[in-house]
């Protein structure tokens, strides 16, 4: 049942991923984008109530993850293109600056959710999950309010058919697939990995895993947004992709605990830039995508997203749940990666940007 939430919140994202192609362009960004943080906070905020009132909990749950799922899910397919149409001069600085927000949500969820339940215990979760639907309610007034731009002229994006006949285009959705896949792969079984790899509580587990992962994920993010300009985007997602196969490679194969907690953590590291790199790629060398484009790579990512762990912890039961084989066999995903940034890189380097 705990395995069912992530699958149908992720699946939520995809549908909604795809359906925005469709509507958000004929609704506007800004209906789109608030309507996104109101049922986002719908969902916490519901997430607390309707449990009690179904006589099976578990569908109340359900119900909910659905509602925050389909503002995730906006948000994913909005925010990248409002941030592209502001007028910066490093774009794919700033786009990853922004996605490095993502993380600093990660952490502060899990540091604050664990001293709350330090606090007060687990028992109050539902106190927990209202002070949460705080953060989009917040959010919603801000995007009432603040200029948004549109990425492109009404009638000059390019549709669904265009973009599915462009070689790139394909190339671009396999970036991003892996993009997803190699750090959900990580991210969503390092409290586990730790946890049975050191020995240690799911409070611990969580602080050294998934937390730190998150924390270096947003400082990679955030140096590549402040040397953006000096670097070379596909030759750092290169390096990126060489760093990640290492450090899963340390997660999988190292007999030494600290060296696949070490692994772990800097994987953060590696797959900071990948999904907004391969964001800023996609609109450099396809500037007319428009908010079709963004949003098959959000589909994209989160399919990545969505397969790879369960191929993770499926592969992990079949040899007698040793997460570590897993994790090894997910290392695909990375290397995929760098093959597809090399064929980026030598057909595809000369288009315009």
């Amino acid at each position: 049942m705990i395995a069912l939430i992530p699958l149908v919140f992720y699946l939520t994202q995809l549908l909604i991923d795809l359906a925005a192609t469709k509507f958000v362009d004929r609704i506007g960004y800004r209906a789109c984008v608030v309507s996104s943080q109101v049922l986002s906070a719908a969902g916490l905020g519901l997430m607390a109530i309707l449990p009690e009132l179904f006589p099976v909990p578990f569908m109340g749950i359900l119900i909910a993850v659905v509602l925050y799922a389909m503002g995730s899910g906006l948000v994913e397919v909005l925010v990248s293109p409002i941030v592209e149409a502001c007028p910066f001069d490093n774009k794919d600085g700033m786009m990853s600056l922004l996605h490095s927000f993502y993380c600093w949500g990660a952490v502060g969820v899990i540091l604050g959710s664990t001293l709350f339940f330090t606090a007060f215990g687990v028992s109050n979760w539902k106190i927990l999950t209202l002070i949460w639907a705080l953060v989009p309610l917040f959010n919603a007034f801000n995007f009432i309010f603040c200029p948004i731009e549109r990425l492109i002229e009404d009638g000059n994006g390019m549709r669904a058919g265009q973009l599915f006949r462009l070689p790139l285009f394909w190339l671009l959705i396999l970036l991003m697939i892996c993009s997803g896949a190699s750090e959900a792969s990580m991210a969503q079984w390092a409290s586990a990995f730790t946890e049975s790899a050191m020995g240690v509580s799911k409070t611990v587990g969580d602080l050294a895993g998934p937390c730190s992962f998150a924390l270096f994920m947003g400082i990679s993010r955030m140096i590549y947004g402040k040397l953006s300009k000096k670097l070379d985007l596909v030759k750092t997602m290169l390096a990126c992709g060489v760093l990640c196969v290492i450090c899963y490679l340390m997660a999988s194969l190292s007999s030494i605990p600290f060296i696949g907690l070490v692994g772990c953590a800097l994987c953060g590291v590696s797959v900071g830039i990948m999904w907004p790199g391969t964001i800023s790629i996609s609109s450099q060398k396809c500037p007319r995508g428009g908010t079709a484009m963004f949003a098959f790579l959000a589909l994209a990512g989160d399919l990545g997203a969505t397969v790879s762990p369960s191929m993770v912890g499926g592969i992990s039961n079949m040899v007698g749940g040793n997460l570590k084989t897993g994790l090894l066999v997910a290392t695909v995903f990375p290397l995929t990666l760098i093959l597809g940034l090399l064929v980026l890189y030598r057909k595809f380097n000369k288009l315009s940007k």
